[in-house]
């Protein structure tokens, strides 16, 4: 990792979002450290603590990773401080559960240099290790959601919800992302696909996750919160739509 002064720009930044994740984490950060080796580019690893009460935040220290702390509590909410907190021209972020494999970040790399503005993971393409995911997610609750996604707004995306995804700094400031909670990851893809970006996807593994308590996810809330957000999301795509129909017309006459 580089441990230039803060405030020189680096080719990639890797942020974990954080809440008590002591068990797992130092092999996240060492998987992801090396993961920048294999891609010889000057990198860091920041971890976005959400206020763990654990040692989380000393060993993310001890590890050699960049701790940013993150007081307002929520998924996006350490995602985008993260972000915020980072130097890399291009951003990896990926859960410090031990469930992702961050030495698949070259791939993401190679896309964001070809162009595209945001990548997204497909765990269904890369496979899912047996007991990585409940079954209500795997054949359920994300197909159902990435579906409607696809659908709704025309996004090339078959895993919306996939944690391991990468996005070019130039744009994140475009996107005036909102959400605090889990729904931060459909809000990206959706706004990302809304502004005209170009989007993409790479396969990639899921792994059992690594800690001795249950995932900060919550199916259900989760699950409508998402719902909530790209049907608020579509409202304004539709209204939007209308008034440059109307104004379109104005014009004409």
């Amino acid at each position: 990792m580089n441990d230039s002064p803060h405030t020189q720009s680096l080719d990639l930044s890797i942020v974990m979002p954080c809440l008590n994740e002591a068990k797992t984490l130092a092999g996240c950060i060492n998987e992801a450290m090396h993961a920048i080796e294999i891609a010889q580019v000057f990198g860091e690893v920041i971890i976005a603590d959400n206020g763990s009460t654990d040692q989380s935040r000393q060993i993310a220290i001890d590890c050699g990773a960049r701790v940013a702390d993150i007081p307002t509590k929520g998924y996006g909410s350490a995602l985008r401080g993260g972000m915020a907190a980072s130097r890399g021209e291009f951003i990896l972020m990926g859960d410090c559960d031990g469930s992702y494999d961050f030495t698949h970040a070259l791939r993401f790399l190679e896309k964001l240099r070809d162009g595209f503005d945001l990548v997204i993971g497909n765990r269904f393409q890369g496979g899912i290790e047996s007991g990585a995911m409940p079954w209500s997610h795997r054949y359920l609750g994300n197909p159902v959601l990435s579906g409607l996604g696809r659908w709704w707004f025309q996004v090339p995306v078959g895993d919306f919800h996939c944690g391991l995804r990468a996005i070019r700094r130039c744009v994140i400031e475009s996107l005036k992302f909102e959400s605090l909670g889990m729904e931060f990851a459909s809000e990206m893809v959706i706004k990302a696909a809304l502004s005209g970006l170009r989007i993409t996807e790479v396969p990639t593994t899921l792994r059992p996750d690594g800690r001795d308590r249950p995932p900060h996810l919550r199916t259900f809330r989760d699950g409508f919160r998402h719902l909530r957000l790209m049907a608020n999301l579509g409202s304004k795509r539709r209204r939007r739509s209308i008034e440059t129909q109307e104004t379109s017309l104005i014009k004409r006459h």
